[in-house]
């Protein structure tokens, strides 16, 4: 944290404010170098970077300083911009919602090459619906629709997934679905929680602080949810459909039982990095 405010650290003057008589000129450009100062003060380790894309996104330079403050104080860049960028699109975000991780892309591409012709897409747990509209945006003409429990996150996925034509409805996972989808779904994403509960506390601020627990928390071994997701997802999937989660390597064995358990074929996709794990189950 600094030792000054990043309003200190942006404004050339700490004077007391003056009434003017006239109105005021409007605000000079703030210069690059001193947002980058104050937020490598925070201990950003990418300032240079931040800084230009908070410089973009503000409207005008009197905005400038208080979208350093948030930052400063630990708030989501994404949050503060107000988008994400997933699988080469910006991705509409807001407070109280997860903001979408580049590691998920890895899901969106194992997705496309297991069902390159889907014709239904069903994003499960949507979130801001990032991986709707990216799966929407590989395939062209879909029917997709998303889905979550959380109104923030149905909000702000409905701003996104209008763009790709789709629909985001409202309850607990295949609760909020239209029954019209039943057996027909191609392509069932489902980003579930997967965090231990025993384990949010050890999450970055970032994500522990600002957002939503219901898309952190997977109960007691991080399971809960996903195990949810593979035994209703046959009722939902085409014969050929599949089912894809992200989870992690110490989970990966008991989530591949659970997709097994419910009568899917399984396998497991992992990156050379094994940064993810994406667990693909395939109705017969």
């Amino acid at each position: 944290m600094p030792s000054r405010s990043p309003r200190a650290a942006l404004s050339a003057s700490s004077s007391p404010p003056v009434v003017p008589s006239e109105p005021l000129a409007p605000a000079a450009p703030v210069a690059p170098d001193s947002v980058v100062a104050a937020l490598r003060a925070a201990g950003c380790v990418f300032a240079e970077a931040e800084a230009e894309l908070i410089l973009a996104a503000a409207p005008t330079p009197d905005h400038v300083t208080g979208m350093v403050e948030r930052r400063v104080r630990g708030l989501p860049l994404e949050l503060i911009v107000g988008w994400a960028e997933f699988s080469g699109r910006r991705i509409a975000v807001a407070p109280g919602v997860f903001v979408p991780r580049r590691r998920t892309e890895f899901l969106v591409a194992q997705a496309l090459a297991q069902a390159p012709h889907a014709a239904v897409v069903v994003d499960l747990c949507c979130g801001s619906g990032a991986v709707g509209v990216a799966l929407a945006a590989g395939l062209g003409t879909v029917e997709l629709h998303a889905a979550d429990i959380d109104p923030a996150a149905v909000c702000c996925a409905r701003r996104n997934v209008a763009d790709v034509g789709g629909l985001v409805h409202t309850g607990d996972l295949f609760e909020a679905l239209p029954g019209t989808v039943r057996g027909r779904v191609d392509i069932l994403a489902a980003n579930v929680p997967y965090v231990p509960s025993d384990e949010i506390g050890l999450l970055p601020a970032e994500a522990r602080d600002h957002e939503p627990r219901v898309a952190l928390d997977g109960g007691a071994d991080g399971l809960d949810v996903l195990r949810r997701v593979a035994a209703g997802a046959p009722d939902w999937l085409a014969p050929g459909g599949c089912l894809l989660v992200e989870t992690t390597r110490r989970q990966a064995p008991a989530a591949a039982a659970a997709f097994t358990g419910a009568g899917l074929r399984t396998r497991l996709a992992v990156p050379e990095e094994e940064y993810v794990h994406v667990v693909i189950g395939v109705r017969p």
